[in-house]
């Protein structure tokens, strides 16, 4: 019985985001840090029920990296090969209708960011929230967004991904997110994770980058018990995506962290 109200209660979100996608901004593209003139998928103006959103943000160090809001910056990271990789393993693995191509969001972009309920940041240990967009993002959060952040390791990073958070949140704790949580269940039982690693990797054979020796799951809950930010903290999940096509990453990192993606983008949209 649980499981058919999970499914029904999906749904409903699934009919609800295709009504509110007739109002999101058109695509649009930037060059990335590590990728430009990528292939552009033939169904990319497809309007579609769920879509790929990435936060775009200044980052701390801004005067190194030019305007952020023109791309090229760290919000950019594994853009747009990671995005449409996990795009599209979400539309194999689903039902749920994903558009190919990924959405860059701006919090600065008047409402914009409240007709996406899932919102991915990388890099987010260099990222310098501004006031004004930490007020925007907070209730966005409030009002039922959920965000997913990734790629950042060890102790620096994370103060300074946290300075910007208390900025959003100065009143809600981070905690770690229990093994019990439903996030781990929604489509697949996640009991078994471990430390997913970029693509350094392949060079160094360490799972971990800095002092990030140990992979953490933490979130910020709402006053109903809703996950609102689920911080996947000393791991790389967008190298997973990436690079799932690359045969010199190994499988079982890809694979785990296509499952991870896709249980948060299922809770996202049930919760």
């Amino acid at each position: 019985m649980r499981i058919r109200n999970i499914f029904w209660a999906a749904a409903v979100c699934v009919l609800l985001l295709g009504v509110v996608s007739a109002f999101q901004r058109p695509w649009r593209e930037y060059p990335g840090f590590e990728y430009s003139n990528f292939p552009v998928p033939p169904d990319s103006q497809e309007k579609t029920e769920w879509v790929f959103a990435r936060l775009m943000y200044p980052p701390v160090y801004g005067y190194r990296y030019g305007d952020w809001t023109r791309g090229r910056s760290l919000w950019t990271m594994d853009y747009p090969r990671s995005d449409r990789h996990f795009s599209e393993a979400l539309r194999r693995l689903t039902r749920i209708h994903v558009r190919s191509v990924e959405q860059p969001v701006n919090l600065d972009d008047g409402d914009d960011v409240f007709y996406y309920p899932w919102l991915y940041g990388v890099e987010v240990g260099h990222w310098a929230l501004t006031d004004p967009q930490a007020v925007k993002f907070r209730e966005y959060l409030l009002r039922g967004g959920f965000f997913m952040c990734d790629d950042f390791h060890g102790t620096y990073e994370w103060e300074v991904f946290n300075a910007s958070m208390k900025k959003v949140f100065p009143d809600r704790p981070i905690v770690d997110i229990p093994n019990s949580d439903q996030i781990f269940r929604t489509v697949y039982d996640l009991d078994d994770r471990y430390q997913v690693p970029g693509a350094q990797f392949l060079e160094s054979g360490q799972t971990y980058e800095h002092d990030g020796f140990v992979a953490q799951w933490r979130g910020i809950y709402d006053d109903k018990g809703r996950l609102m930010v689920a911080i996947c903290h000393n791991m790389d999940l967008g190298d997973s995506w990436e690079h799932a096509d690359n045969p010199r990453y190994p499988e079982k990192f890809s694979e785990l962290g296509i499952r991870i993606g896709v249980n948060y983008v299922v809770y996202a949209m049930t919760h």
